[in-house]
């Protein structure tokens, strides 16, 4: 008898479920080419599948990157305003390297395209891969770049495979420290397309480059982006991988029903005889069968069916109808229950991988986003520090060798440096009304800040004010106040304000506005 009931070895719903308890990498290892396989697969072919890898980057990343420098001016012996002035120049001079393909060693897109890149290749792969490489251009302002490369290219070179230290082409020191990465020269997947030539098809891919982790110094030669989820684990897994086969097989019975409900669109019947060979030899003469094909291609000469026809049938035959019974009326319920199993599993409301609010009120929408949001801060979180954190340091090091950036005792301070967050796409607002009221009153009761409600909006706090600044005096310029938008946008809202809550030359209210609840919680940050 066991103590506990899931560990029973005689309960028949538990007796034949015996999984191996493997280390991390045994138990994801063998089974990864095939995972990746299929949820590439997915990705391609499953409509619903290709939407949610589509949601995870617009709402994770979407087309807002920029760099906020927020150096820790207290370790550096800084004042505050020596701080923000560093962080404005250093943040200006990283957008002319980020902004542009000279990022990208293959020159083809910018800091934002890669990430977006890099970021689906974790989902849909488990895994990203990028190589740092210093390659000066004629004009080039900088010299870094970064090369993507497909995560299955990272493999372990044939003949290494008895060796413990490397793991599916990473190999590790005595501490579980990456040392070194093992990088195919060509996709293997090329060889099942085409080769090149003067080569067997074999020795096309068997060439591995060794790529070490860091250089000498330190410089970091390798950017692996992957989720871990144990320890010991050396590469990531599939979004999907644990409702890969409900994904699967939804497609399919999907993909089935259309394909019964378009056949049953059409007019489909039978030819029936119930004569018996007698009768069929009185009828036909001496050779009945042929008599009977020769009828029965009479009646195919009628090739569509109008209003009004008369179909010749062959003697002696009945025409009985076909109806297969379509649609399933129990389709929609199953699929919802399925699709709700698999939401689940991608980490996304049934609302959002669907874009359907169809079924929705407003306080659950707002519940079922502010949830998605969680997981989202989580993955802009481990986004920025796995990747862009990485991809930050290494161009200030260039920077600041290259004397574009002053740094005293830069490797000395690297994490004052460093300290930086990132501002990705804004959340965008279920109810734009109440949650700007929200955002004034948490402001103003000193729970949260400009900067962080700008960031939420995927903003510079700093570029607001500045415009904000220069609206105003243009405005004052023209003899106009703010309070006049403000009478405007009440007014096409249909609201207006009582006596004593008319705004003040800033703008605001005199109550500082309301909020019924729903604006009350707290937004959590959105960069790292």
């Amino acid at each position: 008898m066991a103590a506990h009931d899931a560990a029973s070895g005689t309960d028949l719903a538990m007796r034949d479920w015996n999984p191996v308890a493997g280390s991390a990498d045994a138990d994801l290892l063998p089974d990864l080419d095939t995972l990746t396989a299929r949820s590439r697969d997915l990705g391609r072919n499953n409509g619903l599948m290709a939407g949610g890898m589509q949601t995870l980057r617009d709402n994770i990343v979407g087309s807002v990157l920029r760099l906020s420098a927020t150096p820790d001016y207290r370790l550096l012996g800084w004042t505050r305003e020596r701080a923000r002035e560093w962080g404005n120049v250093t943040e200006a001079k990283f957008r002319s390297w980020a902004e542009t393909p000279e990022c990208d060693a293959a020159r083809t897109q910018n800091l934002l395209g890669m990430t977006l890149q890099a970021l689906g290749g974790a989902m849909l792969n488990g895994d990203a891969l990028a190589l740092p490489l210093w390659l000066p251009r004629p004009g080039a302002r900088w010299n870094t770049r970064l090369m993507m490369v497909e995560s299955d290219r990272l493999a372990t070179p044939v003949g290494m495979e008895h060796r413990e230290d490397i793991r599916k082409g990473i190999e590790f020191d005595k501490w579980g420290a990456p040392v070194a990465y093992h990088i195919l020269k060509r996709h293997p997947g090329d060889a099942f397309a085409f080769g090149f030539y003067g080569m067997t098809r074999e020795a096309q891919f068997i060439e591995w480059d060794r790529v070490p982790a860091f250089t000498p110094w330190g410089r970091r030669r390798v950017i692996h982006l992957h989720d871990k989820e144990r320890t010991g684990q050396s590469r990531g897994k599939p979004v999907v991988s644990a409702v890969m086969r409900e994904f699967h097989m939804a497609g399919k019975y999907a993909a089935n029903e259309l394909q019964a409900s378009l056949a049953n669109s059409l007019v489909a019947a039978f030819l029936e005889s119930d004569l018996d060979p007698a009768s069929a030899a009185e009828l036909f003469g001496e050779n009945p069968r042929d008599a009977w094909n020769a009828s029965v291609a009479q009646t195919r000469n009628i090739r569509q069916l109008k209003g009004a026809a008369v179909i010749p049938l062959p003697a002696g035959a009945r025409l009985s109808s076909f109806t297969p019974g379509r649609p399933n009326q129990a389709f929609e319920a199953f699929m919802l229950a399925s699709l709700r199993h698999i939401a689940a599993g991608m980490n996304l409301p049934y609302e959002l991988l669907l874009k359907d609010f169809s079924k929705s009120n407003y306080s659950s929408a707002r519940a079922a986003l502010l949830e998605a949001w969680r997981y989202f801060h989580g993955r802009r979180r481990w986004l920025s520090d796995y990747w862009l954190r990485a991809i930050y340091e290494l161009w200030l090091e260039e920077a600041i060798n290259a004397g574009e950036i002053e740094a005293p005792g830069f490797y000395e301070n690297r994490y004052a440096y460093l300290r930086a967050r990132f501002i990705f796409g804004g959340r965008g607002w279920v109810d734009p009304v109440k949650e700007a009221q929200a955002a004034a009153l948490r402001i103003e009761t000193g729970i949260s800040t400009l900067e962080k409600e700008c960031a939420e909006q995927g903003d510079d706090f700093e570029e607001v004010m500045d415009q904000r600044a220069i609206e105003l005096r243009m405005a004052a310029e023209r003899g106009l106040t703010t309070a006049q938008p403000i009478a405007v946008a009440l007014a096409a809202s249909g609201q207006t304000t009582r006596d004593d809550e008319q705004p003040d030359a800033s703008g605001r209210s005199g109550s500082g506005g309301s909020s019924d609840g729903d604006g009350n919680d707290q937004t959590e940050e959105t960069t790292a």
